[in-house]
């Protein structure tokens, strides 16, 4: 059975810095393709990181340049690094696997991003 379980949310002021992680279980993670989605207050999930099981990284406009994702593989788990956080930032963040659409979901974490 595949568990995805994401952790690292929270509360945070602008400017400041999160680190999510995945811990996935149940998957052959090493060939997995893995993201990370949020979803806003009144709209829909978005895409905002994804990292292929070669390690490509691709990212949403609105987080380029403030936003790392990365994987370990020993682990079993990804990450997301946000750094420079802005109010709009605030949202559920989800880890899910795979693409077109993603196959299993996480159940998500909170951040808020408020001074």
């Amino acid at each position: 059975q595949v568990h995805l379980a994401e952790s690292g949310g929270g509360l945070v002021q602008p400017g400041g810095s999160l680190r999510l992680s995945c811990v996935t279980s149940g998957l052959n993670f090493v060939d997995a393709d893995m993201n990370w989605y949020r979803q806003q207050l009144g709209k829909e999930r978005e895409l905002v990181a994804f990292i292929t099981s070669g390690g490509y990284t691709s990212y949403a406009d609105s987080v380029e340049g403030r936003f790392t994702i990365s994987r370990d593989n020993t682990k079993t788990t990804i990450y997301l690094q946000m750094i420079d956080l802005k109010p709009e930032d605030t949202g559920v963040y989800y880890c899910a696997e795979g693409v077109g659409p993603p196959s299993h979901w996480g159940q998500g974490t909170q951040v808020t991003v408020s001074s």
